[in-house]
């Protein structure tokens, strides 16, 4: 096998990493509490932005530009039909069997009479589509969220949360336990990130509208939306957006 383009491609990622590295060391910003590792996060932040910027943004452009739209939809209920794989399993984690029971169900229904998922036909017979995930399940177990983390390639997390990279990504996900060629594999996971890009196109057109910092912006959703999805919905009024930290 020719490694060449391989040692090439990790030369060019080491080179934006050591720009951004520089271009980061002078950054000056806010302090914040959620957000105790901040100038690491930043530079890990603006590493991922320029690989954004240079592959992935114009990838997602291309692929909404030729995909006609059933077939965003369709794509996306694919990967959505195998995120329910580990959404079951988080929710059993959790001790939501009811939830567990429906997201079975979804897979089953989805899998056969959508057509592999191609068809949502589970959420029109009434089983809903639920947002679970490892981070999750630590969160129902006790364990604190910890400082908000970047992480590269992967963007917002924070530290429990970034247990989900290894458990859903890869332990829990049907893909990486299907025997198939690991070229297809690879395929299969380009076009789920290139598709979910290519979904935040015109929320990032939003952000960019409003946001004086991006960073700073996608940190403090990132952390709300958390908050909010850990508590399913109905957080406690009197709770620390940030969970672990004392606003105090």
């Amino acid at each position: 096998m020719n490694k060449q383009p391989i040692t090439q491609f990790i030369n060019i990622l080491g080179v934006i990493f050591a720009l951004v590295m520089t271009g980061c060391a002078s950054t000056e910003y806010v302090e914040n509490e959620r957000d105790p590792w901040q100038g690491f996060n930043r530079t890990v932040y603006g590493f991922n932005d320029t690989l954004d910027q240079a592959l992935l943004k114009p990838a997602a452009k291309g692929y909404q530009a030729v995909a006609p739209d059933f077939v965003e939809t369709g794509v996306r209920n694919f990967f959505s039909n195998i995120n329910d794989v580990s959404v079951a399993f988080n929710n059993l984690l959790q001790g939501k069997v009811a939830d567990a029971v429906s997201d079975v169900g979804r897979v089953l229904f989805n899998t056969t009479i959508g057509l592999l998922g191609l068809f949502d036909v589970a959420s029109e017979m009434g089983l809903q589509k639920h947002n679970e995930d490892f981070g999750q399940t630590l969160a129902a177990w006790g364990v604190e969220s910890g400082p908000y983390l970047m992480l590269p390639f992967f963007g917002p997390s924070t530290l429990r949360d970034s247990t989900s990279v290894p458990v859903d990504n890869f332990l829990l996900n049907p893909i990486n336990h299907i025997d198939m060629e690991k070229s297809d594999r690879m395929y299969l996971m380009a076009v789920d990130v290139v598709s979910v890009r290519a979904e935040l196109l015109s929320l990032e057109k939003t952000v960019d509208e409003i946001a004086t910092d991006k960073y700073s912006f996608i940190r403090d959703a990132y952390l709300d939306r958390r908050n909010y999805l850990v508590h399913d919905g109905a957080p406690p009024e009197d709770e620390s957006l940030y969970e672990g930290l004392n606003d105090e």
